[in-house]
């Protein structure tokens, strides 16, 4: 820009000089190559306007004056057209960039937000069940038990010193004779049974033994609660390491000492695989899970050979329903005082635990419930008294039983009933109603729980 208005400034110059001694006359006064100074007179003739020839030079001059010019503008046009170009492109291109990142976040945030409020909306319904039942707990129990300490304080002797409750062996006779294991009092076709109740606390986890390798990382180990003939106590440990594709190895000891040290007194080979940790001994025979399939098979352990086997209805399996730690965890089988039962899910009740009483002889299912608890948001499962206990977390050292589902009433409900993961990685749960006990399997530990039951519920079976 500055050359066009030199150019333009300099056009000027030279026609104003031109204008000028055209109107008047004027002296010139300069230095010769010598340094001389020498005066030059100049007068417009009065009687020709131009002089042949005389401004050829200077229309040359002006006309290349007029091409340089013309050629700038063209040159300083076109730099400003792409230059504006250049810079509407890629502003254009950095507000598209900017515009998609911003719809990304919003896109994320909207995710995110959703997600919150259906977790807030998860806990503050489970809030509100866990309110109530406490509730219920403050009021119930506390009644109940007080109104037993009056009646009882009011029959006792005047003069029996020591009947007093504060009495610490009072509290020890009490205590001893609360914790009868279930084998004294359970005998076999007896229906009159009334031990149970609703389970109120859990036990420390015992130790009983450590895997030695990676295959025990998780497993199954039990003891028969009602076992059928001589061979096979109810001293007899049950043991199999589940970890592996062809799982067929069933391992028995003679007694818990003999499984502390290690010391098989026998290995059973089944004749079909073993799919995870649900199995279960009841009654002289194993019943577990067939691998990939649904198939349940019951194995006579005194023959050593497969009783029955039977496909449980629509049950998912292989990873289709399993628990929240995995392990193909889908047909989870128990025992208690009522007999077999099978827990799993289905793709009608999609997701959501079903419970199944099973024939023991032929497997076939003799009634089922569907409860609203989602098998894989619990860490594992177990029966007691026909009621079912869910476990919280597999992982956390310090959980819960959070859950039971009574089969006698097809009622539901949040609990709250401490429970240890001591070595983090509990994969299965079983309880043997004849000790009174919940065995387990956590993290290569063969671990059992003493549990204690409420009030009897004599209007069970």
């Amino acid at each position: 820009m500055w050359l066009q208005v030199s150019l333009f400034s300099l056009s000027c110059l030279l026609l104003s000089i031109q204008t000028q001694a055209q109107d008047r006359a004027s002296l010139h006064r300069s230095n010769d190559p010598s340094g001389r100074c020498h005066y030059t007179f100049t007068v417009a003739s009065p009687q020709e306007s131009s002089c042949p020839g005389s401004n050829s030079e200077m229309d040359r001059v002006l006309s290349r004056l007029t091409l340089l010019e013309a050629l700038v503008s063209r040159l300083l046009a076109g730099a400003d057209e792409g230059t504006m170009t250049g810079v509407g492109a890629k502003r254009e291109e950095g507000l598209q960039e900017a515009y998609s990142q911003v719809t990304g976040e919003r896109s994320q945030l909207q995710q995110d937000k959703e997600r919150l409020n259906r977790q807030i909306q998860e806990l503050q319904r489970r809030l509100a069940e866990l309110s109530q039942e406490a509730e219920s707990l403050r009021q119930k129990p506390c009644q109940q038990t007080l109104t037993s300490l009056d009646t009882q304080h009011e029959n006792r002797p005047a003069n029996d010193h020591g009947y007093d409750f504060g009495n610490s062996g009072y509290q020890e006779m009490k205590a001893e004779v609360t914790e009868i294991s279930a084998s004294h009092l359970f005998h076999e076709g007896s229906h009159n049974f009334t031990g149970c109740g609703e389970l109120v606390s859990v036990g420390d986890p015992v130790s009983h033994r450590k895997a030695e390798s990676i295959t025990g990382k998780y497993g199954v180990w039990l003891r028969d609660p009602e076992p059928q003939g001589p061979q096979y106590t109810n001293n007899t440990v049950w043991r199999i390491d589940a970890v592996g594709r062809d799982v067929r190895h069933l391992f028995a000891y003679e007694d818990m000492d003999q499984f502390s040290r290690g010391l098989p007194m026998k290995v059973l080979v089944l004749p079909e695989p073993v799919e995870s940790t649900g199995a279960t001994v009841y009654r002289g025979s194993l019943y577990y899970q067939r691998r990939l399939s649904r198939t349940l098979i019951r194995y006579d352990l005194a023959s050593e050979y497969l009783a029955s086997r039977m496909d449980l209805p629509q049950a998912g399996f292989h990873g289709q329903h399993p628990y929240s730690w995995g392990g193909y965890t889908d047909i989870d089988l128990a025992v208690d005082e009522q007999g077999l039962w099978a827990i799993y899910s289905t793709s009608k009740a999609r997701g959501a635990i079903v419970i199944s009483q099973l024939n023991p002889e032929s497997l076939e299912v003799k009634k089922t419930w569907e409860t609203n608890i989602k098998k894989n948001s619990v860490a594992n499962a177990f029966m007691v008294c026909g009621r079912l206990y869910t476990v919280a977390s597999y992982t956390v050292p310090n959980t819960t039983l959070n859950f039971v589902f009574d089969t006698a009433t097809g009622v539901g409900q949040a609990v709250s009933v401490p429970f240890k993961n001591k070595y983090s990685y509990n994969s299965m749960v079983d309880y043997n109603h004849a000790e009174r006990k919940l065995y387990a399997w956590d993290n290569f530990h063969m671990v059992t729980y003493d549990i204690r039951l409420g009030r009897a519920s004599h209007g069970r079976s």
